[in-house]
């Protein structure tokens, strides 16, 4: 088996602007899935990489982690998949395999888990390559690291689970926050936000938005299906929303004081922050420590866990909102994206537009 040519589109530098540049995947090993990408999700961590804003960068950049697609070809250690088969890939894509975290399953928490693009993978070849994402046409990946799509599920409105969906689901379930009968406050109601609502009463419970946008009410309640809404600089409403919740997503990414958000929890009730402000939490202890509340963190999930929470979404119907695009709409949705213009998710239709839109760039600049 030989190394595969594929074309993406990449950051070329801190821009951040998406032009085609031709790749080449890695030949299908023993233990790999070879996929064609037909749909790709955007997520904000992309705006933030392709212009450079962590740090880290290593253009170029293709970036994209929320990847639904088919199988083409499995190696012959491969056990789960078949060509044909529809499956997603999402943020990473190795791990070491035998630490204690992988053996748990947990291998977002391995020291040595390659993220899906934008990072540093030898899957094995001896070669530290840099990963390339899901705004290309096909990626090669460890059977470890894919997932299967339910028949239920439509992989556009089911690419954006593999990395929103799964960030909320896994603190939910790690904290208890599934059960019944319990009320979930979900502050924010953006691309993380609205899946936290639509799990939380998959898993039955009252579910309120607490949210600085009154504007937001009627979408949360109408037609996410919300059982509340509180403006979170409305002081009459925090008041009467106060020691109610017995947990919380919080999913802004916006600097915002923490202590009035923990004064809607019950006695030992818990916070979970899955957004990522810039600056440090001020929070005073007292806000903690009076009646035993709990203040957490969580990022991603494992594969199996992943698995898990596609086929509970398929079984209840929860799918993201999203606005499918073409390829060559891509630098205009990163910038609406960065103005926070879309409800909820933009996925871009690869396997229909890819092609055709690096085929027309090639045309203009040959006529340039």
């Amino acid at each position: 088996m030989t190394a595969r040519k594929a074309v993406g589109l990449a950051a070329l530098e801190s821009s951040g602007h998406l032009s085609p540049l031709a790749i080449t995947r890695r030949s299908t090993g023993a233990e790999d899935v070879a996929i064609k990408i037909l749909y790709c999700g955007i997520c904000h961590s992309d705006l933030h990489s392709i212009k450079n804003e962590w740090k880290n960068a290593r253009y170029p950049m293709i970036p994209g982690h929320e990847i639904a697609g088919e199988v083409t070809e499995v190696g012959k250690k491969v056990t789960r998949f078949a060509a044909g088969d529809r499956v997603g890939v999402r943020c990473m894509v190795n791990s070491c395999g035998s630490c204690e975290s992988c053996a748990k399953g947990c291998e977002n928490h391995c020291p040595a888990m390659a993220f899906t693009y934008n990072s540093f993978d030898d899957s094995g070849s001896g070669t530290n390559a840099v990963t390339y994402g899901g705004y290309s046409s096909m990626v090669v990946v460890k059977e470890r690291f894919v997932v299967r799509f339910p028949e239920a599920m439509p992989l556009d409105k089911g690419a954006p689970l593999l990395c929103a969906g799964i960030t909320v689901y896994s603190p939910m379930k790690h904290h208890g926050l599934n059960i019944p009968g319990l009320h979930l406050g979900v502050v924010g109601l953006g691309g993380l936000g609205h899946m936290a609502v639509k799990f939380g009463k998959a898993f039955g419970m009252k579910v309120t938005v607490i949210s600085s946008s009154p504007g937001k009410k009627e979408e949360a309640l109408g037609r996410l299906g919300a059982d509340a809404f509180v403006v979170s600089n409305n002081a009459d409403e925090m008041k009467a929303a106060m020691s109610t919740m017995d947990g919380i997503i919080n999913t802004v990414s916006a600097n915002m004081p923490i202590a009035p958000l923990l004064g809607l929890l019950k006695p030992n009730g818990k916070m979970v922050m899955v957004g990522l402000p810039e600056n440090s939490i001020q929070l005073p202890p007292f806000a903690l420590v009076a009646t035993n509340k709990t203040l957490a963190g969580s990022c991603m999930g494992g594969m199996s866990e992943t698995q898990e929470m596609l086929d509970l979404a398929a079984k209840h119907g929860v799918t993201a909102d999203i606005e499918v695009i073409r390829a060559d709409y891509v630098n205009t949705a990163m910038d609406r994206l960065a103005k926070a213009d879309v409800r909820y998710r933009f996925v871009i239709d690869i396997g229909n537009t890819l092609q055709k839109a690096i085929t027309e760039a090639a045309d203009l600049l040959t006529a340039a």
